[in-house]
């Protein structure tokens, strides 16, 4: 089950760390696998997520998720995205950009270091909703009752999450002017480009997220009311689409970090491509491997840890909006909640697995 999962990805790996070496010899396949484990070490949660999605999809959009989602992630977001950045923030051509990328390194790191305030606004923002949309949930099954049992109770008042959400926005910018205006005023320009830019990334959220729920709320309605509908396969369409969509715009905010945290190993675009690429690829396998084992299932606190490191996240790309993370810091910070999760859900099973021996020997004493 695992090879079949994975094979894709052991293939994409071969075929890329083989091009970094015809590309730059030994030293650029060091990178492109230096790369490959910086990406599937920051979105490990990210994968966990995604399956919490996918469990809801059919096979055929799993595997719409493993082909054409790849493509969109790894020629989209690892080699496309970084490219757009400076064609928007540098006011260039495509051709241009992609010149500069490829025969002036440096120059073209400084210009997407220079936007970085701007993409850590957007995916901050849209990963912050996405964690307190889930913590402000009332669920039956809860792993940080201490903290989930109030925020839940907190998560009855409506819109509580985009007023926070706009609340830390507002903290950051303002103190990211203050901060400018105190050292020459040089990223003073900047603060309005960071509020717009979180803005943006909220209302990203809330349109795309509010259209997956929509179809996906009315294709549950149409299944209750009428299981032979005809209509309900346009239905499935609509909603799987839309969650697909929404799928894609949170692979995107996810891999914000991982694009910028790549300059600190090489400005070389190809290589990034490379290297972030087989780490998408083994993002996407996994995800699906979570949702055809069952995993989540299995382990229930595994997509509460996840989201704790979606938190995590969208704080650190906030905060890096000023001040500079190492990348580590923010791999380990996932691994490290998504590690919790899982031990405790091992220690969940065991212990329901020991109270149904205990009930099941009761029992049989009872009877004889």
């Amino acid at each position: 089950m695992m090879l079949k999962t994975f094979r894709w990805a052991f293939a994409v790996t071969a075929l890329g760390l083989a091009a970094g070496v015809l590309y730059g010899g030994w030293t650029a396949f060091g990178i492109v696998a230096i790369l490959a484990v910086l990406e599937i070490s920051l979105s490990f949660d990210n994968a966990v997520v995604n399956a919490g999605i996918l469990k809801k999809m059919s096979a055929f959009w799993q595997r719409i998720f493993l082909t054409v989602g790849v493509l969109i992630a790894v020629f989209g977001m690892r080699l496309l995205f970084p490219v757009v950045i400076v064609v928007v923030t540098a006011k260039l051509n495509p051709y241009d950009a992609v010149h500069l990328a490829l025969t002036e390194k440096n120059r073209y790191e400084q210009l997407v270091t220079d936007a970085h305030p701007a993409i850590a606004a957007f995916g901050g923002m849209f990963l912050l909703m996405i964690f307190l949309d889930f913590i402000f949930e009332d669920r039956d099954i809860q792993w940080l009752g201490w903290i989930e049992r109030p925020l839940a109770k907190l998560g009855k008042v409506d819109m509580l999450s985009v007023c926070i959400a706009l609340i830390v926005l507002l903290i950051t910018s303002f103190t990211f002017a203050a901060h400018a205006h105190q050292h020459g005023g040089a990223h003073a320009d900047k603060a309005q480009t960071v509020l717009v830019s979180g803005i943006a990334g909220l209302v990203t959220y809330l349109v795309v997220g509010g259209l997956s729920g929509y179809f996906e709320n009315r294709l549950e309605d149409e299944e209750e009311r009428e299981q032979s509908n005809p209509s309900a396969g346009t239905l499935v369409g609509r909603a799987a689409f839309f969650m697909f969509l929404y799928l894609e715009v949170l692979d995107a905010s996810f891999s914000f970090d991982g694009v910028i945290g790549a300059f600190a190993i090489t400005n070389d675009i190809v290589l990034m491509a490379l290297g972030l690429g087989i780490g998408a690829m083994y993002v996407r396998s996994l995800t699906v491997y979570l949702v055809r084992q069952g995993t989540l299932d299995d382990y229930v606190y595994l997509e509460h840890g996840a989201h704790y490191a979606i938190g995590a996240l969208a704080v650190i790309l906030m905060v890096t909006i000023q001040y500079q993370i190492n990348e580590v810091v923010t791999g380990l910070i996932g691994v490290i909640l998504i590690a919790w999760s899982f031990w405790s859900s091992v220690r969940r099973n065991r212990a329901l697995a020991a109270a149904e021996g205990e009930t099941e020997r009761a029992d049989s004493v009872s009877v004889r």
